[in-house]
């Protein structure tokens, strides 16, 4: 099918729900031919999924969805797919504005648009997704980041077993989305709260797009192109390129990067201290106890999860190199060290009143010492495995 006529969708979300319905009239206002799709969740536990369908001239369509499996994220899944594509075949529409439930995570619902299948049709054959917007209230960045809620305490959870805060999806929404639609605070105009809220959205993306909105700007910069296989390595902790040092409105960004491995007792005794001490850090690590392992540090609000992400390169013969991506090999090439291949600590912490120097004293107070260090792999690998527990065992 010619590009041409392929249906153009842009995906909104975010956490505020009131700037993401402000964000989603200003699509549909300001595009000619625009259609909105929205799942609502809110009765999600008794048994179903209110679907809306509407256009700048109103109601086109509603309907109540079954749960698949008592799983309303599965349901909306399931039904998202062929309501874009009877979209797409009716012709009538100019663009599809999906608008995602309070707390859904943008990156899977978008690869499921993108690369997924209905009535027998693959989606990228009728549609394309043109961007990725999450709307969001600056005044509530901040203390949204520093607070331990679940989502389901606010009924903003998609699931039953979601166990997801508030800090961890505001952070992947923000992270994940090409463009921020900002919602106006005309009353707290010029005030630190305002402008802490701003700096933290720099600082967690500093190569989103930003857009006011009440500015009539939106409809043109949504619709600027969205590259699903460039977003999906934005955030893959293995390629990821992690926020730069910063210093704005009392928050900062600290990028701490070393090459020698940390020591897994040392760490994990001071994961208290670590990870409360930012509203967000991320970043890939390693363990002397697993050389061999990439690790991802992904902490928001008090909440950390460390994921297993493969091996690093230099782990790997030659040949094993070509299974790799080519963006992740010349990553590698590029910053590649004599003693310790592509193996490094690269962690970054925000925080509004960050102590970017006690920070980088217990981090470094972590890794092996000279003589630790002289013991080499085989000495490593006896040291106390105390990431035990968030870990698979050591092989």
């Amino acid at each position: 099918m010619p590009e041409s006529s392929l249906l153009p969708v842009v995906v909104v979300g975010g956490l505020h729900e009131a700037a993401r319905r402000q964000a989603v009239q200003e699509l549909l206002d300001g595009c000619e031919g625009a259609v909105l799709l929205r799942h609502d969740l809110t009765a999600a536990d008794e048994g179903r999924v209110h679907r809306l369908v509407r256009d700048g001239s109103g109601l086109l369509g509603q309907a109540h969805v079954p749960l698949t499996n008592d799983c309303p994220c599965c349901a909306l899944r399931e039904d998202l797919l062929p309501e874009l594509l009877l979209i797409a075949e009716a012709g009538r529409h100019r663009l599809a504005v999906v608008e995602l439930w309070g707390g859904t995570d943008p990156h899977p619902m978008v690869e499921v648009i993108a690369e997924g299948e209905a009535g027998g049709r693959r989606m990228d054959e009728v549609l394309e997704v043109v961007g990725v917007v999450t709307a969001v209230d600056p005044l509530r960045v901040v203390p949204e980041l520093s607070v331990s809620d679940q989502l389901s305490d606010h009924r903003l959870h998609t699931c039953a077993d979601d166990e997801r805060t508030l800090a961890e999806a505001l952070a992947c929404q923000i992270e994940y989305a090409d463009l921020l639609a900002v919602a106006p605070s005309p009353e707290a105009a010029g005030s630190a709260e305002l402008h802490a809220g701003l700096a933290m959205l720099r600082q967690l993306h500093p190569t989103a797009r930003f857009v006011r909105l009440g500015r009539r700007a939106l409809a043109g910069a949504a619709r600027a192109g969205f590259e699903v296989a460039a977003a999906r390595d934005r955030v893959n902790p293995a390629l990821a390129l992690l926020p730069q040092a910063a210093d704005e409105a009392g928050v900062a960004t600290l990028v701490w990067e070393r090459r020698r491995p940390l020591h897994p007792e040392r760490l994990y005794e001071a994961l208290d201290q670590l990870v409360p001490a930012a509203q967000r850090s991320r970043g890939r690590f390693w363990l002397a106890n697993r050389p061999d392992l990439l690790l991802a540090w992904d902490a928001a609000g008090a909440n950390l999860a460390v994921a297993e992400c493969g091996p690093w390169l230099v782990t790997l013969p030659d040949a094993a190199w070509e299974l790799y991506p080519p963006v992740r090999r010349a990553a590698a090439a590029l910053d590649w060290d004599a003693v310790h291949g592509d193996r490094v600590q690269q962690l970054s912490f925000t925080a509004e009143g960050l102590d970017a120097d006690g920070i980088v004293e217990l981090l470094d107070s972590c890794l092996l010492t000279d003589a630790e260090l002289a013991a080499g792999e085989t000495g490593w690998k006896a040291l106390p495995d105390a990431f035990e527990e968030l870990l698979d065992p050591v092989a």
